[in-house]
């Protein structure tokens, strides 16, 4: 069964975007093996210390090599994604040997992608995390969930209308036909 891991830009403990990827998680069940990636403890990407053994680092590296698609879950601050998210995706690009780019473990990924945000369901963010896995060479879902949460911040509970749920549905349906390879005929 392939594996996906699941990465919230969010850190916060009743994070939407977090309850979102629960939410694509328990749809998945049964059709992939899935995990969630915790990277609060990664150091800021510095190059003073790139290829300095660091545990929080090589754990995470490990984690992004061994899964199959990588599906990120990112709030969006100032139109963009969260710091502590794109540090995470500094690390992720950078080479595990030296000067060799290929050996970067997000490299080539199949990775998807959702937002839950403001008024903009965290569209800027989206494509600013686009934009980073271009660069990096991922074969990107064709579908993305975005959920306005323009009136729903006094909740701490993410309850998806009708129309939400069925994108979820459909972007999870889209990540498992390119994890079997059927997007490709």
């Amino acid at each position: 069964m392939k594996k996906i891991l699941f990465v919230s830009g969010s850190l916060r403990k009743n994070s939407f975007n977090t309850a979102l990827l629960e939410k694509a998680a328990a749809k998945l069940e049964g059709k992939a093996v899935c995990s969630f990636l915790h990277y609060h403890d990664i150091p800021y990407m510095n190059q003073d210390i790139e290829f300095d053994e660091n545990r929080a680092v090589e754990r995470v590296r490990k984690e992004v090599r061994e899964a199959d698609a990588i599906w990120i879950g990112t709030p969006e601050y100032n139109h963009s994604t969260p710091g502590g998210l794109k540090n995470l995706m500094d690390w992720l690009s950078r080479p595990v040997v030296p000067g060799d780019y290929s050996t970067a473990v997000i490299r080539g990924k199949i990775t998807a992608m959702s937002a839950a945000a403001g008024s903009s369901a965290g569209s800027f963010a989206m494509d600013r995390l686009a934009e980073l896995l271009t660069m990096f060479s991922c074969r990107q879902c064709p579908v993305r969930t975005g959920i306005a949460l323009a009136g729903r911040f006094s909740e701490d509970t993410l309850d998806l209308t009708s129309q939400e749920d069925a994108l979820l549905e459909k972007e999870c349906g889209a990540l498992l036909e390119m994890l079997s390879g059927k997007e490709d005929e």
